[in-house]
């Protein structure tokens, strides 16, 4: 498992690569309910983090396959490829 340090390299890495190359996707991730803790005293672990990270990722990878499949239909103009 990752360190906690490694997991923030990551998280920063790829929201950094979001706010840069797809500013419009900035705006769920306030929304992503794993930054809303539950409890009053959440606690920052790897387990935590980790969780955190492959949310982020699956919105971004979600996002760039969704994008690209829109352009790929938009050159084609027939909606299947």
């Amino acid at each position: 498992m990752e360190t906690e340090e490694e997991l923030n390299a990551k998280i920063l890495k790829l929201t950094m690569v979001i706010h840069d190359n797809y500013p419009e996707v900035s705006k769920y991730l306030n929304e992503m309910p794993i930054t809303v803790p539950i409890d009053s005293n959440p606690k920052v672990n790897a387990k935590n983090l980790q969780k955190y990270y492959d949310t982020l990722l699956t919105l971004f990878r979600n996002y760039v396959a969704e994008h690209q499949l829109n352009y790929i239909n938009q050159r084609t103009k027939s909606g299947h490829l």
